[in-house]
């Protein structure tokens, strides 16, 4: 086979490895360069001559410092390399890039679910919020009994889920940084695709009660006859009344089924992909994450804020380095002011706990050939596509703006997730380079490959090959629309994911930076 390599910009003195297996040393290249080691694929061979101290450039920036002379057609690893400092947050750009204004992508719709507040959701799912985890068993051994006994009478309703989380008691519920895992659990609960149905299960001593986490006001109507605010729907196991282990899981069946029938009253109706609440994410990367997958999806991330939808895309260490790229893309002034103070709180977070975004990389990513956070960033921003970033979303929050949000999250998968989920998505697009099976019962999980041999070893697990375009097979653009439409169709119920089809679902975690009592 052909020897293949990729470099990501002129300027670039790396490039990486496309052949799958690798190429072995003394394998010569059309322009006469021969690799000097045996090279593993999407890892970095050198270009040319790289001397000690100087720059190692990838998207034509510095992703480390050579700590010794690197020879013309060398294995460039994470041994070689001295990591930059992290980009000051003082004198950055703000919104200084002006992209020309795209045309309106208009006519593309979706069967979404219409809620009483105005959201749309793609799934139609009873939820069962949970406010401590100390009911988690009860609450899973009944959601299997509803699932069994009741869903087949509601042939409309999705499915059921059980919102399982580790906090609500044990911790300082009244430190300031509480209010993120608490707000993240709330707006969770009032998801688009859960319908307004809210129905809580409590067990009655816990330190997050239901009215802290649900208080007045919070719950939508979704009775018309209903007059007020809406009553919160609470299953206490330590109510007097239940008296013994059944009595509690027939009263969560009982309130179960009240929900189950307004859900199954609901219908598909059209609705514009302007609905769409996508949230973008990377876990399991490797160097192809950053020629591959994420370009399409940055691609298809401008063709859904054309469209007028809003798309997410988060972690925090995975943008850090490239924080200059985003405020100079932010609408406004403000709008990334707010950014970099969500990079300052994070880098104090990481500060008191004595390590910086160096300790974001895996040994997964290392061997995917990624050397370092720095060359991951590069390859995780592009996700973003080139519109203008028009807002920020903290922690825990829920975004109440159309665009394209930067919502603040940990790069923890699970966290970054549910904390999405929290922000109103109801669509969620995951790429990977070392393969995950990461999933979310709450929304439906689009998985895309960033190389063609994951695609075809895990055929049943990956949702889009963008391993094609290395490949050749097809371009950034080509797959960026199949991504557009595969999300319509899946958001329309025409298609599950394969995560929905084999019901895999990681559970919540609820990031938690307050102190545990």
């Amino acid at each position: 086979m052909k020897p293949l390599r990729i470099v990501m910009d002129p300027r670039d003195n790396v490039a990486i490895i496309a052949n799958e297996g690798g190429l072995a040393a003394g394998t010569v290249f059309d322009d006469g360069l021969v690799l000097m080691d045996k090279v593993p694929q999407a890892h970095k061979v050198a270009l040319k001559a790289i001397a000690a101290g100087e720059a190692v450039l990838r998207y034509g920036v510095p992703i480390g410092y050579a700590i010794a002379d690197i020879a013309a057609g060398a294995w460039v690893h994470e041994r070689l390399l001295r990591m930059p400092q992290a980009r000051s947050l003082e004198g950055l750009p703000e919104a200084t890039v002006k992209p020309p204004v795209m045309a309106p992508l208009e006519g593309y719709t979706f069967e979404g679910f219409r809620n009483a507040d105005g959201s749309v959701g793609t799934r139609n799912i009873l939820a069962i919020t949970q406010t401590v985890q100390c009911v988690a068993g009860v609450t899973d051994f009944a959601v299997k009994r509803i699932k069994a006994e009741l869903l087949p009478r509601y042939p409309n309703v999705d499915d059921v889920v059980a919102l399982e989380h580790s906090y609500g008691c044990g911790v300082a519920i009244d430190a300031p940084d509480a209010v993120i895992p608490i707000r993240t659990l709330r707006n969770i609960s009032l998801n688009p695709n859960f319908g307004g149905e809210v129905m809580v299960v409590s067990l009655g001593c816990e330190k997050l009660q239901p009215e802290r986490l649900l208080p007045p006001g919070s719950i939508p109507v979704v009775d018309e006859r209903q007059q007020g605010d809406a009553a919160l729907d609470v299953v206490c196991l330590q109510d007097e009344a239940h008296v013994g282990f059944m009595s509690m899981v027939e009263s969560i069946l009982r309130q179960a089924d009240v929900h189950l029938a307004r859900l199954n009253a609901r219908r598909r109706v059209t609705v514009p992909a302007s609905e769409l609440v996508v949230g973008v994410q990377c876990g399991g990367s490797d160097a192809f994450s950053g020629v591959t997958a994420n370009p399409a999806v940055g691609f298809c991330t401008d063709l859904l804020v054309r469209a007028g939808a809003t798309v997410m895309f988060s972690e925090v260490t995975e943008v850090r380095d490239g924080i200059d790229q985003l405020t100079s893309r932010a609408t406004t002034p403000e709008v990334a002011q707010a950014m970099i103070r969500e990079m300052a709180w994070y880098d104090a977070y990481l500060d008191r706990g004595r390590v910086d975004r160096s300790a974001n990389t895996t040994p997964g990513n290392k061997k995917g050939g990624l050397s370092n956070i720095v060359e991951k960033a590069m390859g995780s921003i592009v996700k973003s596509g080139t519109s203008p970033i028009s807002g920020v979303v903290r922690p825990g929050e829920k975004a109440t703006q159309r665009g394209l949000l930067y919502a603040a999250t940990p790069a923890s998968d699970f966290i970054c997730g549910t904390l999405q989920l929290a922000a109103g998505m109801n669509l969620h697009v995951f790429t990977t380079g070392r393969g995950t099976p990461y999933g979310l019962a709450e929304v439906p999980v689009i998985k895309v490959a960033t190389r063609t041999e994951l695609a075809r070893r895990w055929h049943d697990l990956m949702d889009l090959n963008a391993g094609r375009i290395a490949d050749g097979e097809a371009t950034i653009e080509e797959t960026g629309w199949e991504l557009f439409q595969m999300m319509l169709d899946v958001a329309s119920g025409r298609r599950k994911t394969w995560a929905e089809q084999w019901k895999l679902a990681n559970a919540l975690v609820l990031f938690n930076p307050a102190p545990v009592t």
